[in-house]
C-alpha cells in the first residue's frame, strides 16, 4: 500500500457522512506504519471503542482508495472460544477475532443495511500473512500456498467485502 495522508484518508470513506468522517480519530502513528507491508491500513477509534476503520487501495475508487467505519460487537466469548479471521486464516481465541460489521454505502446503508466480516480485531491481518506479526495465543492454519498466494487471496476477500458495501 503507498503511504496516505489523514486528508487522503478523510476523503476515501464511503460508507458515512463528511461530518462522521471529519470527527473520526486516525492514526497518530501514521508516519511509522509500514505501507510497505500492508494490503490495507486499518485501526480502531480510540473515542469510540466498538468502531474501527479500514482504508484500502482501490483502482476504480475516486482518489484511489477506499475508507468504510467498522463495529465491533460486544464482547461475549470466553478466552476457550476459538474464531478464524476470513481474511488472513489466523486462529485467535477469546475476542481475537470479531465479526465486524459495515454499514452500506449510500441509501442502502441510510436504510440500515450492512455487511459483515469476521475479522483479526487488532487489524493486522497483512503482517500475520507476511509474518511480521505473530499472534499472541493464536496460530496461523498450515498453509501450502505461497506468502505471495496468500496476499492474493487476502486482497481478493477485502476487494469482495468492499464490493459488498459499496453495492448499497
Amino acid at each position: 500500500m503507498e503511504i496516505v495522508t489523514e486528508e487522503q484518508i478523510r476523503a476515501s470513506f464511503v460508507n458515512c457522512s463528511k461530518g462522521e468522517a471529519s470527527r473520526l480519530h486516525t492514526p497518530r502513528d501514521l508516519a511509522e506504519r509500514p505501507f510497505a507491508d500492508l494490503d490495507f491500513l486499518g485501526w480502531r477509534d480510540p473515542g469510540a471503542p466498538d468502531r474501527c476503520a479500514l482504508v484500502a487501495e482501490r483502482a476504480d475508487a475516486p482518489g484511489g482508495l477506499v475508507g468504510i467505519t467498522l463495529r465491533f460487537p460486544p464482547p461475549q466469548r470466553g478466552f476457550l472460544h476459538r474464531s478464524l479471521c476470513s481474511l488472513c486464516l489466523t486462529t485467535r481465541p477469546g475476542n481475537g477475532v470479531s465479526l465486524l460489521t459495515a454499514r452500506r454505502a449510500g441509501k442502502a446503508g441510510r436504510q440500515g443495511n450492512s455487511v459483515g466480516l469476521y475479522m483479526c480485531t487488532d487489524l493486522a491481518c497483512s503482517l500475520y500473512v507476511r509474518g511480521r506479526k505473530q499472534a499472541e495465543s493464536g496460530a496461523r492454519q498450515d498453509e501450502t500456498l505461497t506468502v505471495e498466494q496468500q496476499i492474493e487471496r487476502l486482497r481478493t476477500k477485502l476487494d469482495a467485502f468492499l464490493d459488498q458495501v459499496l453495492e448499497g
